[in-house]
């Protein structure tokens, strides 16, 4: 714990980065009581609550929009769903590559090589262009969709790196005792490997989950994805198509871009 503080106290940069990491996460997760606290019964996404295009005052913190709608309420619901959404295909986009990983850098041999050529091929596919044509024929998207959509892209990352690193771990003292002991496969892998790669699938998670939310604004940005639910890239894409920089309301695109850039 002394050591954390330690870290902390050195690196101020990274203190305040993590506290406003942190806040955005908080406003994310409490969405539904700060919304209902500032609006009462009334929905966020309800239009003509407010005057249109109101700058940001002491009652609306971000202003409003085209719709009449209160900007900051509007920012709580796209930081939930993209959170929703990005954590939703990380954790799905890592388990792949657990799974893939796992049984291509432990097994070895042919299942590898086949694993590992296919890996490959999903890799070396222009990814973004055809999640932009999946997403225009798809009917009905919704969050779950738009996760299982990012992370059927994803995994093949998180694949390659695990790999590497069991193929590494499988051949460690403690492993070739454990196998000379009589454990199996799947013992080893779960007393022995996967423990020691706990910290590397955190790191990955956060990396896939990063990558999920900027390829789902870069969907909605182009009107793509679940357009029923607000979400950060819904939000930039409102504001684009309402000539907001024309109309000299910088808000409507700031607020947006501006948790995006806390987020990353």
């Amino acid at each position: 714990m002394r050591g954390l503080i330690s870290f902390f106290a050195t690196n101020k940069r990274f203190l305040v980065g993590f506290l406003l990491f942190l806040i955005v996460v908080l406003l994310a997760l409490f969405q539904p009581l700060l919304v209902r606290w500032r609006l009462g019964d009334v929905s966020p996404m309800t239009t003509g609550t407010y005057p249109l295009y109101v700058d940001p005052n002491p009652e609306n913190l971000l202003g409003t929009d085209r719709m009449g709608r209160d900007v900051f309420s509007v920012l709580l619901v796209g930081l939930r769903y993209s959170l929703m959404i990005g954590l939703m295909a990380g954790s799905l986009a890592t388990l792949l590559g657990i799974i893939v990983g796992f049984i291509a850098g432990f097994q070895g041999g042919r299942i590898d090589s086949t694993l590992r050529t296919f890996t490959d091929m999903i890799l070396v596919i222009p990814t973004f262009p055809i999640l932009v044509t999946l997403s225009a024929y798809l009917r009905g998207m919704n969050v779950v969709t738009m996760a299982i959509l990012l992370a059927a892209f994803s995994w093949p990352f998180s694949a390659r790196a695990i790999r590497s690193q069991v193929l590494s771990l499988r051949e460690r003292g403690y492993v070739d005792l454990a196998r000379v002991s009589g454990l199996g496969s799947m013992e080893i892998i779960f007393q022995e490997i996967l423990p020691n790669l706990l910290p590397y699938l955190g790191v990955g998670l956060a990396v896939s989950t990063v990558g999920a939310i900027l390829a789902e604004v870069g969907l909605e940005v182009i009107g793509l994805g679940p357009g029923n639910v607000a979400t950060l890239g819904l939000m930039i894409n409102w504001a684009i198509g309402w000539g907001a920089m024309s109309l000299g309301k910088w808000h409507l695109i700031a607020a947006p871009a501006g948790a995006l850039v806390i987020l990353f």
